[in-house]
């Protein structure tokens, strides 16, 4: 059996590692270095460069020089429109709705790129080890999304690795932390502030084991954005002096991006910097150069907030996890971004204690991966992981409510079923729509996909049963089938969307269900109510019919009086008018059931609304309403 090789596909940089022996360690690239650029060049002919050689091509060839890919990854054209126009490579919007690099017309996916990326890291590892590697575990961002999950184990598929697992970037740091250690338990926070991405992770770490508590994130927040910053200053900086607007000069910023960048290094050790760009454009007078110099003090006003906006998830991390600040005993700090003293600063302040230092930032991650792979290879035996699912998943049920089945935060792999019914009489498919997200309505969270169970036997509507089924595997891979328990007739459909969550997605998924709590609950209660009542309506209704010749007139009216008025609230978003309506309604149901029992031969329905203890709300012949039974809100066929 080959070694299993565990790989950190970064955004700007990316690692190799094995485990030799009974320690991880990270495989030096052939230019001697190791982190690779996570950069390709594409020639003139055929020709492909990655990692540093490709990287130098840059200045030279700037629309031919693909970085930063892996903001890419799993996006939808809309969603990454913003990204694609800060690129000086040509971003074009795929056949398939995904973002594609266009080089002389050749069109390539984000996957793709990447799996040259992956390809140099595989040929690094075979030089190294001397045989041939087919497998690998990949770290991506703990914020990364079914797609994006997808898209890096396709990357690895075309790059010639069966990926053995996807783990998330900060548990392959904690893992490779906790690995060594044989001391106490710990609970650990791992900020891991990338090159495009942001994540926090809360874990327990022990003797041979790793368990994550809570993790948070941003997928478009890291140190590009810290670049972009210092871009757009000297932008503006060359142009007040110059007049020369260099905003669309693809080569230009090329430069600029490479400037912005050693100044961000510099700074991180350095309390000033001098950026010097000779020659950097012209006018009829003459050539412009570009001369300044950058204090740490002015630079960390520049970035301030970006900086800030990390803090936030770890505040949500720290609250999923049920733990305040001081309850952190380590906080490693992960991702080349977080050399910035600024961060570690800020930290420092939000945790109270002074960041772990003790692994390399760059590195760490890919060792995580390497011991992993030794897990799954059976190299390492004395070692488990427990990682989670970031964000909630569930349907659409019954008014537009989200109905959760895995909460996120939960530990996969993992299965949960919950039992739904019809919405009509004689309904024979359902349509189940599948979303992912932390808002209680349906449609404030991100569709992830939709698919149709036919073949239903015709019944009453709440009678027939429909198990859906979630099943999150280790890689944080979904699937979801649904299931007529009559029937035994079953729809599966693996998620495979394309497209990721935006920054706006992303933000708003869990930061929103705090801001908008108070309008949540509020529609919600409507929700629930109008749904109360409209099964009262149905069942009070089909009461009324079947025994409307057996009651006095005056109990007819009454009932035939309350049914309108409860129809009427139907129509209206009053919380207050609808749980009167019901109220009102059941009262009335309530001698309604008890004259139709009094008479026998009137065939009342045994479920009657407040008969027995079939509660208002039982489906019409089905007795007591289930407690597992939800009713949901499918579309008829």
């Amino acid at each position: 059996m080959g070694k299993i090789i565990g790989i950190d596909l970064g955004t700007t940089n990316s690692v190799v590692a094995i485990m030799e022996g009974d320690a991880p360690t990270v495989i030096i690239n052939e230019e001697g270095a190791r982190t690779t650029p996570s950069v390709v060049g594409f020639g003139k002919e055929s020709e492909r460069l990655v990692g540093a050689t490709a990287r130098r091509q840059a200045m030279l060839h700037p629309t031919r020089t693909v970085y930063s890919i892996k903001r890419f990854m799993g996006q939808r054209w809309e969603e990454s429109e913003k990204e694609a126009k800060r690129v000086p490579y040509k971003m074009v919007r795929g056949s398939d709705g995904a973002p594609r690099v266009d080089i002389d017309g050749k069109e390539f996916s984000a996957p793709e790129v990447s799996a040259m990326i992956l390809q140099k890291l595989k040929r690094e590892a075979e030089r190294y080890l001397g045989q041939p590697v087919t497998e690998a575990v990949i770290t991506v961002p703990a914020y990364f999304n079914d797609a994006q999950r997808q898209a890096t184990k396709d990357a690895g598929r075309i790059a010639g690795l069966e990926v053995k697992r996807i783990i998330n970037e900060p548990t392959a740091a904690a893992l490779a932390y906790g690995f060594d250690k044989k001391k106490k338990d710990q609970t650990i926070a791992v900020y891991d502030f990338g090159g495009g991405t942001f994540d926090i992770s809360i874990l327990d770490v022990g003797e041979n084991i790793v368990e994550v508590r809570s993790t948070a994130g941003d997928t478009h927040l890291g140190g590009d954005d810290v670049d972009n910053l210092l871009i757009d200053w000297l932008i503006k900086e060359f142009k007040t002096e110059s007049g020369i607007d260099v905003a669309h000069d693809k080569m230009v910023l090329q430069r600029l991006k490479d400037a912005a960048e050693k100044a961000k290094i510099e700074l991180s050790s350095s309390m000033s910097t001098q950026i010097s760009l000779p020659f950097l454009s012209g006018d009829a007078a003459g050539p412009k150069h570009l001369e300044r110099t950058l204090a740490r003090s002015r630079f960390e006003q520049m970035i301030e907030g970006v900086i800030e906006r990390t803090l936030e998830p770890c505040r949500q991390a720290l609250k999923d996890a049920k733990l305040s600040a001081g309850d952190i005993q380590e906080v490693l700090l992960v991702g080349g971004s977080t050399r910035i003293p600024m961060v570690q600063e800020k930290v420092k302040k939000l945790f109270g204690r002074e960041p772990n230092r003790s692994v390399n930032p760059d590195e760490v991650v890919a060792l995580g991966a390497a011991v992993q792979g030794g897990v799954l290879g059976g190299d390492v035996t004395d070692m488990l992981l427990l990682d989670v699912t970031p964000l909630s998943l569930g349907i659409e049920t019954l008014g537009g409510v989200l109905t959760v089945l895995i909460p996120r935060n939960t530990t996969i792999p993992v299965s949960k079923s919950e039992t739904f019914s019809t919405a009509a009489d004689a309904q024979t498919a359902v349509d189940v729509q599948v979303y992912q997200g932390e808002r209680p309505l349906a449609k404030d969270n991100r569709s992830l996909a939709n698919f149709r169970l036919d073949g239903i036997a015709p019944a009453p509507r709440g009678v027939p049963q429909v198990e859906v089924t979630f099943d999150i595997d280790a890689n944080g891979l979904v699937n979801v089938k649904a299931k007529d328990k009559a029937t035994g007739r079953e729809q599966k459909v693996t998620i495979t969307t394309s497209g990721g969550l935006s920054k706006e997605d992303v933000e708003k998924l869990v930061k929103e269900a705090a801001v908008n709590e108070a309008g949540d609950k509020a529609r919600r209660e409507t929700i629930e109510a109008r749904n109360n009542l409209d099964n009262l309506v149905y069942q009070v209704d089909k009461l009324l019919r079947e025994n409307k010749e057996k009651l006095p007139a005056a109990e007819v009216t009454n009932v035939e009086a309350a049914l309108g008025e409860a129809r009427s609230a139907l129509d209206s978003d009053d919380a207050t008018r609808l749980k009167a309506a019901f109220d009102t309604l059941q009262k009335v149901s309530m001698k309604l059931g008890e004259a139709a029992y009094a008479n026998p031969a009137g065939g009342a329905d045994p479920g009657a609304p407040g008969a027995g203890p079939g509660a208002a709300g039982a489906p019409p012949g089905a007795g007591a309403k289930r407690d597992d039974v939800i009713d949901a809100d499918f579309e008829e066929a």
